[in-house]
């Protein structure tokens, strides 16, 4: 029985308390677990739940998840293997760039997030974290300097509430923060396009193709997942999402504009068409005295370029490396995560930019073919960075310990 559900009334003191299971907030759990310190993870989510996204791992993901162990999981767990990316602009143009394979990321993968956040999860548990789903974050503690000190929770499960107490307590709880609401964590820099996507799963498609298709005013993409089916998206601005309620219509005819030359003739629906209305991105202020923010609830962008997953197994890893240089309140600690934060700036930015201009629907055929290799350059430094991660600090923070090993 974990110290949290041994009595819920009482104060559980930790190393480092995470808000948020999901990738981001169990891939930096267990790293620093790994590290060796005692870190709590709360998520108000029941185990093993599914949340909205369109699921691709870029290969800086894939190269995150082979460095930590747990790409054979991800394989194991009926994830295909892709081997290329079908670009399709309009009815008429077409190309096909095939992935090039190497020991890190011998493809591509995009696996739903019930199986990666799992698998995330189950890897911070075995390193040693306490991971309790059910239980919502409510308040932050603070000491008399207004030092953030821990959390106040309600265990869903028994109606009880709660303390724990930690000398860091990280935000992954997504784009509508507790933590970064709870310290006022303002935006410093708020874009301005939104782009709603409307999706869902389906047979009868190319297990081993990404596929993107551009059409004026409008995008859709095919991205083969686990058990057979592809998460098949529709996108469009959201201006024209706004009010509606025939979301299986707009669903139908978004992809028949945006996606002419799809094939649907042996595709079979599996479940509800699904929507995000869109929200525009942001950069917030993600680290302070006794708290630091990660993934979404740091940085969001809008997932028309299906790399939200990337960002946050890379920056769980910058956060993560962080927090091991200096896990003590205090002077080197601010510098270490505002290290972080500076760091997740720079590599974010041009794609981020990228991102905007796409997502505004602001172009035409011939403009969009001309930025999507620009996409793909901006990745590198990204790539880059995660393969320098090895170089740059001990490896504990990274190499699973021999009792996970053994476990896994």
């Amino acid at each position: 029985m974990s110290r949290l559900t041994e009595s819920s009334s009482s104060t559980n003191a930790w190393d480092v308390i995470v808000v948020g299971a999901r990738c981001a907030g169990a891939a930096t759990a267990m790293l620093l677990a790994r590290a060796g310190l005692d870190v709590l993870v709360l998520d108000a989510a029941r185990a093993g739940s599914d949340t909205l996204s369109t699921h691709a791992l870029m290969r800086g993901g894939v190269i995150q998840l082979h460095r930590w162990g747990l790409l054979d999981e991800v394989r194991a767990a009926g994830t295909p293997a892709i081997s290329r990316t079908d670009f399709h602009y309009g009815a008429d143009s077409f190309e096909s760039v095939k992935f090039r394979p190497d020991e890190f990321a011998p493809a591509l993968f995009a696996p739903r997030r019930a199986v990666l956040d799992a698998i995330l999860a189950g890897a911070a548990v075995r390193s040693g974290a306490t991971v309790q789903h059910g239980v919502k974050v409510t308040g932050l503690l603070r000491d008399n300097n207004s030092l953030v000190t821990g959390v106040r929770y309600l265990d869903r499960r028994t109606g009880r509430a709660g303390s724990a107490t930690a000398p860091m307590v990280i935000g992954a709880d997504g784009r509508r923060s507790t933590v970064a609401a709870q310290v006022g964590a303002d935006a410093r820099h708020s874009g301005t396009a939104a782009g709603a996507v409307l999706l869902s799963y389906l047979s009868g498609f190319d297990q081993h193709a990404y596929q993107w298709f551009y059409g004026l005013g409008g995008t859709a993409g095919v991205v083969p997942s686990n058990d057979g089916l592809a998460c098949v998206w529709a996108g469009m601005p959201s201006a024209r999402f706004a009010n509606r309620t025939d979301t299986d219509d707009l669903y139908d005819i978004g992809l028949a504009e945006a996606a002419p030359g799809l094939d649907l003739s042996n595709a079979q629906c599996h479940g509800p068409v699904r929507a995000f209305p869109g929200a525009p991105g942001f950069f917030r202020r993600s680290s302070g005295p006794g708290w630091a923010l990660v993934g979404d609830a740091g940085y969001f962008k809008d997932p028309l370029t299906a790399h939200g997953m990337t960002d946050a197994l890379r920056d769980a890893e910058l956060l993560a490396r962080a927090v091991i240089s200096a896990p003590t309140p205090g002077r080197q600690q601010l510098d270490a995560l505002r290290s972080y934060e500076a760091t997740r700036d720079e590599l974010s930015r041009p794609l981020n930019a990228l991102t905007e201009r796409i997502a505004s629907y602001d172009w035409d055929l011939d403009e969009i073919r001309d930025w999507l290799p620009a996409l793909s350059r901006a990745m590198r430094p990204e790539i880059k960075a995660v393969m320098a991660f090895d170089d740059a600090d001990p490896q504990a923070a990274v190499q699973p310990s021999d009792s996970e090993t053994e476990a896994a």
